[in-house]
């Protein structure tokens, strides 16, 4: 039988089951061990050549050594090394290879390349061809423990070239059709080779998930980072269901010493474990909910040890807590946090303190209505903050001030794709391409400045968002830009303008962008395609704030953080709308509530804040000053004219009433001003006195507008008829002497008697 003439690919076992006796167990016969006495002789005495016994005695072990060598296609100095390597080991371990065990092969193959060289002092190639036996032959699978090696060529000896290259191309392929240069990136060969050879199959269809795990696990970041991408390249082939990042998991994972849970105790670890796998809000919501619970199990282990179930709190225990929590400092009752070692101490902001009272509110009303708890007290009563916390809690929009806003908006109408580079070289990665194309760059930040958006909302845009309509008293040559805003965190998807600039940004990438499949929608589980996608990856979440800020505030010339602090992505959205509400023709804020998208006017109101410039215009309408200086006037002339220089009080003002006037100072609010003739602050014009008056260029006449009441209105249309009614009517009505019409009549018809 000739060996060589034998396709001997593995099976998924990874052995040549046409060519080992696993029928037979590893045990050598006497004639083998006298064969192998006598190798061992002649290998002491350097003898190149076996004698003819010796190699007919030694067929079953050197056979399957040979027909593999030859599949693999070795030329004839390695594959001599590769056999001497074996029989050596055979001679020291007496029994025969297939029957290895993975920690006897581990030995064989040493822990690199150069012990290897050192220990058997072969052919430089041999141990590629001794770690394919080993695999092949051995069903040796620890290959991440034996160093580093040539992933491709071992995959090429032991499935053959023309499999991997195919598998391979496909890769390449798919990855140049979503955008990355044809050569298949560094650190996705190795990662591609590797699981290939750990799930023993030359197929790509053949690999898991577990399989990409465990190449991910590889100390090499590079592999790591290849394994990632690849999984994401099985993902968009259908081939595995979904893809990971290293890197986002690795940033949440906490670390060993730094667990969230240490130093909660174990029942209350229990049921904050228990109600966070059911719980039913968003996954932020519950991962904030949940490091809260854990927060107040330590308080418990500290001030009230003897309670470890929720079961047992009451509400002079909610109550306690209560006033612990507003006492509250950053760092207490907390794992160690790097980021707030140095704050460690300081006095939590009201609204940290509000949103932990939130967090134990919520956790406790769940229980006791999911009847995992009695209800032995309200939290919606309890587990509040103070009225001195909540009045500090309110509206404060950090507005970006104009200028810096400004320079922003210039930076990204002017972004270049030297500006990207620049960018690339100050963190390191000047040999890199860039992360993002232009289109796609400069489509994001126009979106950021001009959309009043959610950081989520960009990161989760669709394709095909932009939609051009023509308003009817616009006319057809311009056209508006509508915005079809994705389900968000407050209510459903809705459609709001924008300006046209970030239309024409959005189509423009849309046209460069290459297709990519579908992904689904954790909002609302729908399949989309998204629009920020490029080479097979979505932009990160973490892209606006963490590279495009920094990068358009460096264009502009301005620093990352002003006097309301870090200039982040939600800090536009208060920036636009507050612009939008102080415009020459403002939004209302009911309008600026539909256009963010808010569910009530409430939550609009903590993006907004008056300028000061339209505050000041405002005042200034208003007239303050000048009004007051009118009423200092009117006060000075009115005590001058009231003594009249001699003490003697006078009348200083006359309201015109036709036929005479009024000296009553608060006319307007007079309820006889349409009968006036017998009060005793008329004065009639044919009097000399009123006739003096008139004549004297001292006079002062103030118009006033007078608003008439109803009935008064009627009785100067409908004639004498209403007015006999109204003159009645005020019989009893006091005049501003204080005395009634009737006791004027009489008081003057006693003065004419005397007289």
């Amino acid at each position: 039988m000739s060996y060589c003439s034998d396709r001997l690919a593995p099976s998924n076992s990874g052995s040549l089951d046409c060519v080992l006796p696993l029928n037979e167990m590893g045990t050598l016969s006497t004639l083998e061990h006298a064969a192998l006495d006598a190798l061992e002789h002649q290998f002491t005495r350097r003898h190149a050549q076996w004698p003819k016994a010796i190699r007919a005695d030694l067929k079953r072990l050197r056979s399957p050594l040979e027909a593999a060598l030859c599949r693999m296609n070795a030329a004839a100095a390695p594959r001599n090394s590769t056999i001497r390597v074996m029989m050596q080991e055979l001679i020291k371990r007496r029994h025969a290879y297939w029957g290895w065990s993975q920690d006897e092969w581990q030995d064989v193959l040493a822990p690199s390349e150069g012990e290897f060289h050192k220990r058997y002092g072969c052919h430089g190639n041999c141990r590629q061809y001794v770690v394919a036996i080993a695999y092949c032959l051995g069903n040796f699978d620890r290959l991440e423990q034996v160093g580093t090696f040539f992933q491709y060529r071992l995959a090429l000896k032991v499935f053959g070239r023309k499999e991997v290259d195919a598998t391979a191309k496909r890769v390449r392929d798919e990855m140049h059709s979503v955008g990355l240069r044809a050569e298949v990136p560094y650190g996705m060969k190795p990662a591609l080779y590797s699981a290939l050879l750990y799930q023993r199959s030359g197929r790509l269809e053949d690999i898991t998930v577990a399989t990409m795990r465990r190449v991910a696990s590889s100390q090499l970041n590079s592999t790591r980072t290849g394994a990632a991408a690849l999984s994401r390249v099985l993902e968009r082939l259908g081939i595995i269901e979904k893809g990971f990042c290293l890197w986002q998991e690795d940033r949440r994972r906490p670390p060993d010493e730094r667990r969230a849970s240490a130093d909660v105790p174990e029942e209350w670890l229990e049921w904050c474990n228990r109600w966070r796998a059911s719980a039913t809000l968003a996954p932020s919501s519950v991962t904030t909910t949940y490091y809260g619970i854990l927060k107040c199990g330590r308080w418990l282990d500290e001030r009230r040890p003897e309670v470890r179930s929720p079961e047992q709190w009451d509400r002079a225990l909610a109550l306690e807590y209560a006033a612990a929590a507003m006492k509250m400092r950053i760092g207490d009752w907390s794992t160690p946090v790097s980021a707030a070692a140095s704050r460690k101490g300081e006095q939590i902001k009201p609204s940290a303190i509000a949103a932990h009272l939130r967090c134990i509110r919520a956790f406790f009303s769940d229980l006791q209505e999911w009847e995992w708890i009695a209800p032995r007290f309200a939290p919606a009563q309890t587990l509040v903050p103070s009225r001195a916390i909540l009045a500090k809690i309110g509206p404060a929009p950090r507005v970006i001030a104009d200028d810096i806003w400004a320079k922003l908006i210039w930076a990204a109408l002017n972004l270049t794709e030297s500006d990207l580079r620049d960018r690339s070289k100050r963190i390191g990665w000047s040999e890199q391409p860039l992360r993002y194309p232009l289109a796609m760059v400069r489509a994001v930040a126009i979106l950021w400045l001009f959309g009043g958006l959610r950081r989520d909302e960009i990161h989760r845009m669709r394709v095909g968002a932009i939609r051009w309509s023509s308003l009817p008293e616009q006319g057809e040559a311009s056209q508006t830009c509508l915005f079809d805003v994705p389900v968000n965190k407050t209510g459903r998807a809705f459609t709001k303008p924008v300006d046209s600039i970030v239309g024409t940004a959005i189509e423009e990438w849309e046209a460069k962008r290459l297709p990519h499949p579908q992904d689904v929608d954790t909002k609302n589980g729908e399949r989309v395609d998204w629009l920020f996608v490029h080479k097979g990856r979505r932009m990160g979440a973490a892209y606006i704030n963490g590279s495009l800020i920094p990068l358009l505030c460096a264009k502009a010339g301005v620093p990352e953080t002003d006097a309301r602090g870090r200039i982040t992505s939600h800090r536009a959205r208060a920036t636009i709308a507050t612009q939008l509400f102080n415009a020459k023709e403002p939004l209302s804020l009911f309008e600026l509530q539909a256009w963010l998208g808010h569910a009530s006017p409430q939550a609009t109101q903590y993006y907004t804040a008056i300028t000061p410039t339209k505050l000041a215009r405002s005042f200034d309408r208003a007239g303050y000053f000048k009004r007051n200086v009118r009423t200092i006037e009117v006060l000075i002339d009115q005590a001058a004219r009231r003594t009249n220089g001699e003490g003697v009080e006078e009348p200083w003002q006359y309201y015109d009433l036709g036929h005479g006037y009024c000296t009553y100072d608060f006319f307007d609010q007079c309820v006889h001003r349409m009968a006036c003739a017998k009060c005793s602050f008329y004065e009639p014009k044919e009097s000399t006195r009123m006739q003096a008056l008139e004549a004297g260029g001292n006079l002062k006449k103030m118009l006033q507008e007078i608003p008439l009441t109803d009935t008064e209105r009627e009785a100067v249309e409908d004639g004498a008829r209403l007015m006999d009614a109204l003159v009645a009517g005020l019989e009893q009505a006091r005049t501003p002497d204080g005395r009634t019409r009737q006791q004027i009549e009489v008081s003057g018809r006693e003065r004419t008697q005397n007289d």
